[in-house]
């Protein structure tokens, strides 16, 4: 049985205010931005081109959301990360999932990635824990949160 997704209005909706407006945009990494993200996120990033989203209330900026787009294992993995202007990893949320079902991240895993602040290092096995038989999607989606975190604090800030 294939497993719904939400929508990103409704990601975003989840987590910050109702009448929160989006700005879609793209990026493409220059060499030295590749460089920069890559080495803060001590992770490999595997693409320079990105989507985002500039999160905006009342005329004011109020977060930015970065979507990941991860190979889990053979298949492609599409994860969305929120922050808001402090650099807090507001959510993260399976946006698209390849591979089979059952190396999904459960959401109770999941809900380990929300409200997590800028100075926490998100790595699997030390400050996140392992998924027994979904190691590999959790490795990925950790991975490109922080891959996010790093466009988010070098670029998007």
């Amino acid at each position: 049985m294939a497993k719904s997704f939400p929508s990103i209005e409704e990601v975003i909706h989840a987590s910050f205010p109702k009448g929160t407006k989006m700005e879609k945009h793209s990026l493409i990494l220059t060499k030295k931005q590749f460089s920069q993200v890559q080495q803060k996120a001590k992770a490999k990033v595997d693409t320079k081109v990105y989507r985002y989203y500039t999160l905006i209330d009342n005329g004011k900026t109020i977060g930015h959301a970065v979507l990941g787009f991860r190979k889990v294992r053979t298949k492609k993995a599409t994860v969305l990360y929120g922050f808001d202007m402090k650099g807090t990893l507001k959510f993260t949320e399976i946006m698209a999932f390849s591979e089979p079902p059952e190396y999904i991240p459960s959401s109770i895993w999941m809900g380990q990635l929300q409200n997590v602040s800028a100075s926490e290092k998100l790595t699997v096995g030390k400050d996140i824990p392992t998924i027994s038989g979904a190691t590999l999607s959790a490795r990925s989606v950790t991975d490109a949160a922080r891959v996010a975190r790093a466009i988010y604090e070098i670029i998007l800030k």
